[in-house]
């Protein structure tokens, strides 16, 4: 489902979203959100920059949001990325052992069930 940033009108699809409240859409054709609680992106090598950089920026912008969970596909990496009060605050996890913690949703996810099926080549 795309996804809206303000002010700066800007549009994005994530890997995931996850809403809490009730959705609140842009206009009736219900495909834009205006209120994410969590946002994931699975990160490449072509747009980890811009998904760490400019778009985490215009995500910021969505005062429902709470989480933004940046997820590397080549190697165990999670960033956890969290609103303290005006502030954004970020953890890194990087052993499959970790538990991944959602506050905005109360729960946690190993990161063993994030990697489950992904199989890791030692090429660059």
């Amino acid at each position: 489902m795309r996804v809206k940033a303000r002010p700066i009108t800007s549009y994005f699809y994530p890997d995931v979203t996850v809403v809490c409240d009730e959705p609140r859409f842009e206009d009736d054709v219900f495909d834009t959100l205006l209120n994410p609680t969590i946002v994931v992106e699975v990160l490449s090598r072509s747009t980890a920059a811009y998904d760490k950089g400019e778009k985490f920026e215009s995500y910021k912008q969505i005062a429902s949001l709470q989480e933004y969970i940046l997820v590397s596909q080549d190697r165990v990496n999670v960033e956890r990325h969290f609103r303290l009060g005006t502030q954004w605050r970020a953890i890194e996890f990087q052993e499959l052992t970790d538990l991944l913690s959602l506050d905005s949703i109360r729960c946690e996810l190993p990161l063993g069930h994030i990697y489950r099926r992904v199989k890791f080549t030692d090429t660059p």
